[in-house]
């Protein structure tokens, strides 16, 4: 070991909290095992939880109404082009793939597309929002406009049109909305007013944030909590699209808005990608970020900042395939340099811990940010090896592939940045197994002139592939640790230090967050301590899917302090080297690729892994890799289970999530039909066979560009439908509840319903607009009656959660203390 090892491996240990006192700071009780585990961090009571999601947009209108193609032919960009082709000084292919991208949209769908519409439309509240939102800084009234304030108005004629994205037309949509009806009782308003901080956006798409904590309790489980907030804030989302599409008078001038769950950037918008250069690119389609951020323009700057760094840094990833042995030849197909992983759509759930959150507020606690992150990095590292149980299970994303798109510097994406080369090679070996990419028993892929690889599909019946969450895989999910920058070893500043050696590289940038699958929530950043799951794609339902798997992701991260309160689990036990960290990270990725096995060496020195293994069954040695085991990915999540089952025991009947378990276990078992993967594809299938008029079973024997594009289709409207019609039933369900009544017979509340329902009983009117929705028959009454009451019932949980959440932290705070 050399002495500049050495050092580096003594300063990363220099922070060793002393376990005895580490429990009694927080306050762990080890009279009993109930005891114990009633106070460790996300228990039941300790765990609240939130939720993010971004969502697809797409403007349905012709090539002279729809804003994306009009600014398109008004750009400068292709005037020039045209301009450049006509004097010869360039090819003509480029302004004609442009024309027909244009002119040629049989479905007249643009995603991502901006609006425009008559300024005049706004009520004289939601104008004066936009106005606060175009200040340079929205803390100083006296700050002046933004510099580029005048890209969000267009002249035509004698009327003035805003031009804005549809992230931010949601905003405007509630603030127009809730002021608009003179009838609007003040309680709609003030809660409407502050939803509108809720309503923000990605780099493309509109993201969306809880518009409230949850917890466990009042007989239902966090999971649950978590998805009734969220379908009521779809359901809200989908109001404000449809008051926008009338009010703002978009579906009269040929745009109608739709705003949906899609996690993949739009087959369209791909297309379009490989046309244009990086700027005119984020021109397009990157949002202004006029709401959310006082300084709108420097949050802009940064989301610029994000596109440059991921085009490059997959433009780098194609170095890495050479070195790694997986590019053998010069031929390749450069990636562009403007890459779109940022226009995929996932969810995050985070979650948090009331007591160490009170403990850190409580500078005198003895709970430091040291200790923060010394245990939350050994919890996203025991965590990681749980996360193969979610991907397809509980979220996926199903992608189809041809036989020409299998290019390792276009297909692997970021991947040579998240992995080991080892384990590079191994996925790649087996993803073209699994694709059956061989013609007379050798392996082949696409050589690079499409026309020879296509003759080559058709000839040799080369199918492709069906990628089963293809969103974390065309995504930057994580970063993988340098060898001498640790990004998990528990020492505060590791991340700062990978940061920078990864920006050395080429492959990041300092000023961005560490990406991670798991990451750690910091009080002094996020005024909460907790975690983030960032590995969630696409649920087919909010209660079934997204429900179960927060409970398992709060099950999951509770484990993991039994374990390192117990000393049962410590960062010894899971190295930090690179390739540790990627022998585990490969089966995350692997299953997302649906491949059926992985590789695990026999010197492993993850004794948390080994210790996995020994509950895994029908393992053996590889013949093809010597001195590595073979498992079967299927084998190894079963054996979690059981993991589960055994180590947490105590937690599974604390929570009460014998429920998930169950459901958990029927998913593996039957993943062909309880799965989101299945679920999600049968939908697609379903879509094909309808317009084919004929059955169609399996995948592969449709073409990608059919199945990735009527999935799109099948996101867009029958699953859209579909989640509307659930928020909807468990509105109708809440309003039955006895409880909800209590509250609606006080005083403050009874005249806000009444003028809200005009004499109809809940149950009634919930049913008539589940009818109208079904039928496309909803009108602008029913739009505002509809949002009042959802508002209301928004309103009451806000409330209810903030006494929860006060006489929780009370409770926290005191059995600390005690």
């Amino acid at each position: 070991m050399t002495a500049k090892t050495q050092q580096k491996k003594i300063s990363h240990q220099e922070f060793q909290p002393d376990l005895v006192n580490l429990c009694r700071t927080l306050g762990i009780d080890f009279s009993s095992p109930q005891a114990f585990i009633k106070s460790l961090p996300f228990s039941a009571h300790d765990s609240t939880a939130g939720i993010e999601n971004e969502l697809q947009t797409v403007v349905k209108g012709d090539s002279h109404t729809a804003d994306l193609p009009c600014f398109i032919r008004e750009s400068n960009y292709f005037k020039n082009i045209i301009k450049r082709a006509k004097s010869g000084d360039n090819d003509k292919t480029i302004p004609n793939s442009l024309r027909n991208y244009i002119d040629k949209n049989p479905g007249n769908i643009w995603e991502n597309s901006w609006v425009r519409f008559k300024k005049s439309l706004l009520s004289p509240y939601a104008n004066h929002i936009f106005n606060r939102d175009l200040l340079s800084d929205k803390s100083n009234p006296e700050s002046g406009r933004r510099s580029d304030a005048d890209q969000y108005f267009i002249q035509d004629g004698d009327e003035t049109l805003v031009r804005i994205p549809v992230s931010y037309l949601l905003k405007l949509s509630l603030a127009d909305l809730i002021s608009r009806e003179k009838e609007n009782h003040s309680v709609i308003k003030v809660t409407g007013e502050t939803l509108m901080h809720h309503f923000l956006n990605d780099n493309t798409s509109p993201e969306l944030f809880s518009f409230h904590t949850v917890g466990h309790g009042h007989g239902r489980s966090i999971g649950d909590a978590v998805a009734s907030e969220a379908m009521k804030r779809y359901l809200l989302t989908q109001l404000l699209t449809l008051h926008a599409n009338t009010a703002f008078g978009l579906t009269d001038s040929g745009q109608t808005v739709f705003t949906y769950f899609s996690a993949h950037p739009p087959i369209r918008q791909k297309q379009l990608n490989e046309m244009i250069p990086d700027a005119f690119y984020r021109e397009l389609f990157m949002s202004p970020c006029l709401s959310g951020w006082d300084k709108g323009e420097d949050k802009k700057s940064y989301m610029g900042l994000c596109h440059r760094v991921l085009s490059r840094s997959q433009l780098n990833a194609v170095a890495k395939l050479k070195e790694a042995g997986i590019i053998t030849r010069n031929l390749v197909v450069l990636p562009n340099t403007s890459n779109i992983s940022l226009a995929n759509n996932g969810t995050h759930v985070s979650l948090g811990s009331r007591k160490l959150s009170a403990l850190l507020a409580d500078k005198t606690s003895g709970y430091t940010p040291d200790h923060e992150k010394y245990l939350g990095d050994l919890t996203i590292k025991i965590t990681e090896h749980f996360l193969p149980l979610f991907v397809n299970t509980y979220s996926a994303a199903p992608y189809r592939m041809d036989f020409t798109d299998f290019h390792p510097e276009q297909i692997l994406a970021f991947l040579p940045h998240e992995l080991d080369y080892t384990h590079l090679r191994m996925i790649w070996r087996r993803w073209k197994k699994k694709a059956r990419l061989k013609i007379m028993g050798k392996t082949v892929t696409p050589w690079g002139p499409h026309f020879i690889d296509k003759l080559l599909s058709r000839i040799f019946g080369l199918k492709g592939d069906v990628v089963p969450d293809f969103r974390l895989i065309d995504y930057f999910a994580c970063l993988m640790s340098t060898d001498e920058s640790p990004a998990l070893d528990g020492h505060t500043g590791n991340d700062v230090r990978l940061k920078k050696d990864l920006a050395d590289m080429g492959v990041f940038d300092t000023r961005m967050p560490l990406y991670l699958l798991y990451r750690m929530r910091k009080h002094a950043d996020m005024g909460f301590s907790g975690f983030e799951g960032r590995y969630y794609s696409m649920f087919d339902s909010f209660g079934d899917d997204l429900a179960q798997s927060v409970n398992l992701q709060m099950l999951i991260t509770a484990l993991c302090f039994q374990y390192m309160l117990t000393g049962e689990v410590t960062h010894n036990d899971i190295p930090d080297d690179p390739f540790t960290e990627s022998e585990r990270r490969q089966i995350f990725f692997g299953t997302a690729i649906g491949i059926p096995t992985f590789y695990i060496h026999t010197d492993s020195t993850n004794l948390f892994l080994k210790r996995i293994l020994a509950s895994v069954k029908n393992t053996r040695k590889s013949r093809r890799y010597p001195g590595y085991i073979r498992v079967s990915n299927r084998e190894y999540m079963k054996g979690l289970v059981r993991v589960l089952r055994n180590d947490g025991e105590g937690l599974i009947q604390e929570l009460g999530l014998e429920k998930t378990m169950s459901d958990l276990e029927k998913r593996l078992d039957g993943a062909h039909v309880h799965s989101v993967e299945a679920k999600l594809g049968k939908g697609i299938l379903s879509n094909v066979s309808r317009n084919r008029k004929r059955p169609v079973t399996n995948p592969l024997k449709v073409p990608a560009a059919e199945f990735n594009t009527t999935a799109e289709a099948y996101y867009r409207d029958d699953l859209r439908r579909k989640q509307i019609h659930e928020a909807l039933v468990h509105l109708k369900e809440e309003f039955a509840r006895m409880e909800l009544w209590v509250t609606f017979r006080e005083t403050a509340y009874q005249e806000t319903l009444s003028s809200i329902l005009r004499n109809e009983t809940p149950d009634a009117f919930i049913d008539r607009m589940i009818e109208a929705f079904q039928e496309d028959t909803l009108t602008g009454s029913d739009i505002t009656q509809l949002s009042g009451l959802l508002i209301l019932s928004i309103h009451l949980d806000i409330k209810k959660n903030s006494l929860d959440k006060t006489r929780k932290t009370q409770l926290a705070v005191a059995s600390t203390e005690c």
